[in-house]
């Protein structure tokens, strides 16, 4: 439970931290309004297409009685739906990353940099990045897919079908969306895939405290849009955390804890005390 608060902190903190910043802000929304575009009208088709689709797909229920028939292909077009909406959610942030790679890219590079310390970079060119951040998330988008057709036929159990397959749906959709973004700020660190998985295993807990509730925001219009800079952000220290990169707070309060020690618990600055009471005025001072 402490790391779903945790996952979840980070995400509050990116978002802090892009509204602090207005200029990153601007930079970061010029991919996500692009990509809401096409999806948009992606998902608009679906509605209209998804109750001919499942007409085409169940031929063998012509002949059912009413209202079994009703009942079954409204169902099986909800879950068609479904489906494509649960994709969306989770294909939208990597297509939106690839769009906007150079911007979201600059914008970790600015957290690790407000951070301290190094900041990581890949050396390598952008064609590079993006041919790298394309087969990763088809990679992610071929388990995603595995996963959502598992779930799509758990759908017909009843009552779980409807109340535990959602719930499941929204784990996985969250789990594989702290992947896609934290993968912004470790694949400059040169982690691979496999790596950042595990990180994110050991974690889990954190990853989806992050990413189930982005991706119940990504659900409502627009904001998916407007969450993408301080998401970014918020994983950018996700991704520090799990590769135990200090903070600035942290190397901050670790220098405060040397200079303590270094003063020692009497206020002097050397092993002797040159500074204290009983050296200044002299062992049988009056």
């Amino acid at each position: 439970m402490r790391d779903l608060g945790v996952g979840f902190g980070y995400l509050l903190q990116g978002q802090k931290w892009v509204a602090r910043r207005g200029r990153w802000l601007g930079i970061g929304l010029l991919p996500g309004l692009v990509t809401l575009v096409l999806y948009a009208g992606a998902l608009v088709g679906l509605g209209y297409g998804a109750d001919d689709l499942t007409i085409w797909a169940t031929p063998f229920a012509d002949d059912w009685s009413s209202p079994w028939l009703g009942i079954f292909r409204g169902t099986l077009t909800a879950l068609v739906f479904a489906f494509g909406l649960f994709l969306a959610v989770i294909t939208f942030t990597a297509v939106t990353l690839l769009v906007g790679q150079p911007f979201y890219d600059a914008l970790s590079q600015e957290v690790d940099r407000g951070e301290g310390g190094e900041v990581p970079e890949s050396g390598l060119p952008l064609w590079r990045e993006l041919w790298i951040s394309a087969r990763d998330s088809l990679r992610i988008l071929l388990r995603v897919a595995l996963y959502g057709v598992l779930l799509f036929a758990c759908g017909f159990i009843p009552v779980v079908g409807q109340t535990v397959v959602p719930a499941l749906g929204f784990c996985v959709s969250g789990f594989f969306l702290t992947e896609e973004l934290t993968a912004v700020a470790l694949q400059r660190r040169d982690v691979e895939l496999k790596e950042r998985l595990r990180l994110l295993r050991s974690r889990r807990g954190a990853a989806l405290g992050f990413g189930v509730p982005l991706t119940l925001a990504f659900l409502v219009p627009f904001v998916a849009v407007f969450l993408m800079p301080g998401a970014v952000a918020g994983a950018t220290l996700m991704a520090r955390d799990l590769r135990g990169e200090a903070s600035a707070d942290d190397r901050e309060n670790r220098a405060d804890a040397d200079r303590t020690t270094a003063a020692g618990p009497t206020g002097s600055t050397g092993p002797t005390g040159s500074t204290g009471l009983t050296d200044s005025v002299g062992p049988t001072s009056a």
